[in-house]
């Protein structure tokens, strides 16, 4: 397919009236049990709320003053504001945790500044505000031939979000983690200071700031490198592996011919099944793949995500128990093909199957669920199938749980992913004994030189942290350089001492 022709595209919007049609209603910001907005009762009268505010997993909540800046101007007046609690900028609350969270303090809704200011259609970039979701450059880029770098397994994270959590996808064996295609930043620091921040000028706070969970400034804005694609569909194979090492090596042998690749795993088998999964990867598909005379071949850069109706507001707890999701693992397994090619599926299915269900978090109950993410390094295979089969020996009811190949690993002095291996479940926190279960699991993971995901964290112990992240102590001392007053912060970061 020909680049399109036009050099730049100005795409303009104030506020969220380009946005509100196609934004996702589950983030705490728009959510209806929330206390309203209210004129002049915040830092240079910007609208604000007194309430709770809690992560995706809706474990832990606590009290926080919710501002929403429409203006980078409006957003320095309420870090520069701020009381001794501080300010903590978030998107679209899809952290898990408590990462997004400021009790006593200030929490900015970055959701506000949502312009997507410029397109180079031609080189493929594209300079947008940190309120902008991964969905809206979906609907703004499609049309043009261009996709996101690196999605998660949602579409409803803000670029902000995406930069601080330095999100990975199912494409980080090829392509790294979201960081590594961001050109520029323009970071408003705890300082009061704004500064572009490029990882050739300023290496330190870029890299720093790229998986340091906001912690280094309010990311403002953003220059993004993009995927050239062909049209809006995936050409997909699929295949069952019988065990968990049949998985890896599978993995192993092929993942670098693919450039997406993920495979769901049924952490409740036992004996010879520990381990069996569903192996799902594939690549963008190009124009002749589509059949000729297809509505998808007449317009082949269509973005049409569906939805289902939201999950009730209130869901009996017990309901994703060990014998409901055994059976629903067992289904799964079962109806997933032994082996099948070239399969023409969604950008959405493949990448956001989730997001067509709104409110899915409430499935876990009025108590929330924990969302578990580790990765070990080659050669740790051994804590892997141990961590495994710990897992499946303790009951966890996992539906949620997919293993992944990392790359190398990303320059972040924070980021997640390193070379290797890594596993996430979704538990309802309400299953006895999880907390002291989960703390051995993390003895385990950073006795083997691995980490866990600070993005989906809520309850680790501040001892381990350096044990995970080695450039823990020089991003400590970054942040007091630019922030030498403490004013950016969050429940995580007075958790963990970051």
């Amino acid at each position: 397919m020909p680049v399109p022709s036009a050099t730049t595209v100005p795409v303009t919007g104030e506020g969220r009236t380009a946005a509100d049609a196609s934004a996702d209603p589950t983030d705490a910001s728009t959510d209806p049990t929330a206390a309203p907005l209210d004129r002049g009762s915040g830092p240079a009268d910007l609208p604000s709320r007194v309430g709770p505010v809690t992560g995706w997993g809706r474990t832990a909540p606590t009290t926080a003053r919710v501002l929403r800046p429409l203006t980078y101007e409006a957003a320095v007046a309420a870090v520069t504001g701020s009381d001794g609690r501080g300010a903590i900028a978030r998107g679209l609350g899809r952290a898990y945790g408590d990462a997004a969270q400021n009790a006593g303090g200030a929490v900015l809704d970055m959701t506000g500044l949502d312009r997507v200011h410029e397109i180079d259609a031609v080189n493929g970039l594209v300079v947008c505000d940190a309120g902008v979701s991964l969905h809206r450059l979906m609907e703004v880029l499609l049309p043009l031939g261009w996709f996101v770098p690196v999605t998660p397994g949602t579409r409803y994270v803000t670029v902000g979000g995406a930069i601080g959590a330095d999100i990975h996808g199912k494409n980080h064996h090829g392509s790294g983690s979201f960081s590594r295609h961001v050109r520029a930043i323009e970071l408003l620091t705890g300082d009061g200071e704004t500064r572009l921040v490029t990882p050739e000028d300023e290496p330190g706070l870029f890299w720093a700031t790229a998986g340091g969970m906001g912690l280094t400034g309010v990311i403002l804005a953003a220059t993004l490198q993009l995927l050239l694609v062909q049209t809006s569909l995936m050409t997909v194979d699929t295949e069952r592996a019988t065990d968990l090492d049949d998985l890896m090596a599978r993995l192993t042998a092929t993942d670098d011919t693919y450039r997406y690749s993920v495979a769901w795993i049924d952490l409740l088998a036992r004996g010879a099944k520990t381990g069996r999964a569903v192996l799902t990867r594939g690549d963008h598909a190009p124009l002749d793949a589509l059949p000729a005379t297809s509505r998808a071949r007449r317009d082949p850069l269509a973005f049409r995500p569906g939805r289902l109706p939201a999950a009730p507001r209130f869901v009996p707890e017990g309901l994703l128990g060990r014998t409901s999701v055994g059976l629903f693992n067992e289904f799964w397994y079962r109806r997933a093909p032994r082996e099948r090619r070239g399969e023409l599926q969604r950008l959405s299915a493949f990448f956001h199957p989730l997001d067509g269900l709104p409110h899915w978090n409430r499935i876990y109950g009025r108590s929330g669920f924990v969302q578990y993410q580790f990765v070990v390094g080659h050669g740790q295979e051994e804590a892997l199938r141990r961590i495994v089969g710990r897992i499946g020996a303790r009951g966890c009811p996992s539906f949620l749980a997919v293993l992944k190949r990392f790359g190398e690993g990303d320059p972040g002095w924070l980021s997640f992913p390193m070379a290797g291996w890594t596993l996430a479940l979704d538990i309802p926190a309400a299953l006895p004994g999880l907390g002291a279960f989960l703390d051995e699991l993390d003895e385990e993971v950073a006795e083997a030189g691995g980490r866990v995901y600070l993005a989906k964290d809520a309850r680790l112990r501040p001892e381990l942290l350096a044990r995970m992240y080695p450039r823990l102590d020089d991003f400590r001392t970054l942040r007091a350089t630019y922030d030498p007053r403490g004013v950016i912060t969050s429940d995580l970061a007075r958790r963990l001492a970051l």
